[in-house]
């Protein structure tokens, strides 16, 4: 019996010694597989390094204002007997927007003509009576007087039916009737908002280094999110000579045109103003760095020295600068003509072999226009 159990166990030991030799052998081919195996080359785009000038702009975030732009209000109480706009509007100078009720001044008005023409008349008499020296010269004196107080009363009777009668002061776009018919309006209630639209202004401020600079005339470009499309054009029309104390900061005011009237008023911009000096940049597409916290790096093209002459990527850390539509500027890492992947470099390793295929490579610009897909 003890025989038997012992032939058992000295099977069993053999059976277990034969499979794992055999899965050794296995892991050992698997490992040498492994070691021999060459990795897909990855597909990627490129794009070359290329030395460009570009314009030096400075930029800000300015807000917009009318040329002109009020509140329309009562000079005068009154009643409101007329309503001659509409809402929203455009108006030319001159127009006339409400009456108020005139009706007891033009009732006091042809007495206050009657009694101007009659001091007028008896001044004219009297003053060939005087050259005769029929009446005297201070009769004369209180002639004169009079002439000139009823013309004034006259004068002062149209000159308050035209207060009540009240006009656009310049042309441009109402705003919202804040008056109804029959109201009764005290002096300075508000009646409507007059803006002119077009040209219109952009106050932007600046730091005070780059206050030497800027000038009058100088090129602005106006974009805006509610305005898809290029960027209104425009010029620096008026630099603030006092820089605020608390900010160190210049305000600039700019003119652009505005025929469509799509800024409005109190709307927010950016602007771009471009200077005069160009500065030389090594540009490259914004796509191909790699950005991480300890440093940004693009995959340069290389020959592949050690598969059978394809192509490999090497990992170049560089230092970035001005960025311009797809475009970014290198400063330090990269050499003009030389070939980066353009897209896809999240998934490169320095050393990997890769095939380039650009004809999926997207199209780059400085300027893009996006669509809303």
């Amino acid at each position: 019996m003890k025989k038997r159990i012992l032939f058992v166990i000295l099977g069993l030991v053999v059976l277990i010694g034969a499979l794992s030799a055999v899965k050794a052998l296995q892991i050992q081919a698997m490992i040498a597989q492994a070691g021999n195996a060459v990795p897909k080359p990855e597909t990627v785009t490129t794009a070359v390094s290329r030395a460009e000038s570009w314009e030096t702009t400075l930029t800000a975030v300015g807000s917009l204002t009318a040329v002109q732009g009020v509140t329309v209000a009562a000079e005068l109480p009154g009643k409101v007997v007329h309503i001659a706009f509409e809402s929203g509007a455009k108006v030319e100078q001159g127009d006339l927007l409400i009456r108020q009720d005139t009706s007891v001044e033009e009732a006091l008005l042809p007495g206050a003509v009657a009694q101007a023409n009659l001091a007028r008349t008896v001044l004219a008499r009297d003053t060939e009576m005087v050259a005769e020296q029929i009446i005297s010269q201070a009769g004369y004196d209180a002639s004169v007087a009079n002439s000139e107080q009823a013309t004034a009363q006259a004068n002062n009777i149209r000159a308050t039916i035209g207060k009540k009668t009240i006009r656009a002061p310049f042309s441009g776009r109402l705003g919202i009737r804040q008056v109804n018919l029959g109201q009764i309006l005290r002096e300075g209630d508000p009646i409507v908002t007059l803006q002119s639209l077009d040209p219109i202004y952009v106050d932007f401020t600046l730091p005070q280094q780059e206050l030497s600079r800027l000038r009058p005339g100088l090129p602005v470009r106006v974009t805006c999110d509610c305005l898809p499309g290029p960027a209104i054009q425009g010029r620096i029309t008026a630099v603030n000579p006092l820089v605020d104390a608390e900010t160190r900061s210049v305000r600039l005011q700019a003119t652009v045109t505005n025929r469509a009237e799509k800024l409005r008023p109190g709307m927010f911009v950016n602007v771009a103003v471009g200077l005069p000096d160009r500065q030389k940049v090594l540009s490259i597409p914004a796509t191909a760095v790699l950005y991480a916290p300890y440093g940004d790096s693009v995959f340069v093209v290389v020959e592949d020295t050690e598969g059978k002459g394809g192509k490999a990527v090497r990992q170049q850390f560089v230092r970035l600068g001005e960025k311009r539509g797809d475009f970014v500027a290198v400063t330090e890492g990269l050499k003009e003509g030389e070939t980066v992947v353009s897209t896809g470099v999240f998934k490169l390793r320095n050393g990997q072999a890769v095939v380039v295929d650009n004809r999926l490579a997207p199209p780059f610009a400085k300027a893009p226009t996006p669509e809303n897909n």
